[in-house]
């Protein structure tokens, strides 16, 4: 599995960081405010809002906070309008680089988001530029050693699933993003305890990015996902496994 995947799973863990800094509510309470203003207050008809709130659950938010943000969205209360933005971009090596903002403030957003892409190697590009590169997919983790390859591919392709890989030590196991709760919902009634599962962008292909280049690579990824207004940030790269848990 390429090193994008990998990276995904080594900042999950420094997500706990985020939190000790006041950021990572912050970012969980936008993503739930977009997601309910996009598909609706209800979690079980809106793939990308039970997401999000599964993840906020896990990082410890309060029920109560949840809640709100879900009102906020579907239109109740009053607050900052958050509106999500993509930006995208090229980074060391060539690597297509596509970033999620939940903004209220289009201008400051860019600004920083600029700011970053010029101090760090990388460079901004015109809307569409990378897009094309990228998948919208639903990924469900379920853990190696609970479950054989062979046994998770039968019942997910059953259930409507798209594809199984192996990364990291977990399957990914990959449904169009409308397919996303049932094919999770078939794989825990075959007893398959499944970890995160989230809609995400993935790319069709991956660029090999080695030595200092790559180092470079992952600050400018860890440096744009550090801004308040960034939610996801996405990349086609492949890194060694070395360079990964050395940077990260």
């Amino acid at each position: 599995m390429a090193g994008h995947s990998r990276w995904h799973n080594i900042r999950i863990k420094k997500e706990k960081m985020d939190r000790v800094r006041g950021k990572l509510f912050s970012k969980l309470t936008r993503e739930i405010i977009v997601a309910a203003r996009e598909g609706g207050g209800n979690p079980d008809a809106n793939p990308r809002l039970r997401s999000a709130i599964e993840r906020a659950r896990e990082a410890g938010m309060p029920n109560e906070n949840i809640q709100r943000a879900i009102a906020r969205g579907a239109g109740a209360g009053g607050g900052e309008h958050y509106e999500e933005v993509t930006y995208e971009g090229y980074g060391p090596g060539g690597v297509a680089i596509l970033v999620r903002a939940a903004t209220d403030n289009r201008n400051r957003t860019a600004a920083e988001i600029r700011s970053v892409f010029h101090r760090l190697g990388g460079s901004m590009a015109e809307a569409g530029a990378v897009a094309w590169m990228f998948d919208r997919k639903g990924v469900i983790q379920v853990d190696r050693g609970r479950i054989s390859e062979d046994d998770l591919l039968l019942v997910a392709l059953e259930a409507g699933a798209e594809d199984v890989r192996s990364d990291d030590g977990a399957y990914e196991v990959i449904t169009a993003p409308e397919d996303l709760n049932r094919v999770r919902e078939a794989l825990t009634g075959a007893g398959i305890e499944v970890g995160r599962a989230e809609i995400t962008l993935l790319p069709r292909s991956t660029i090999p990015v080695h030595g200092p280049e790559a180092e470079r690579l992952l600050r400018l990824l860890e440096a744009l996902e550090d801004l308040d207004d960034v939610q996801q940030v996405y990349a086609n790269f492949d890194i060694p496994e070395e360079i990964l848990q050395r940077v990260g």
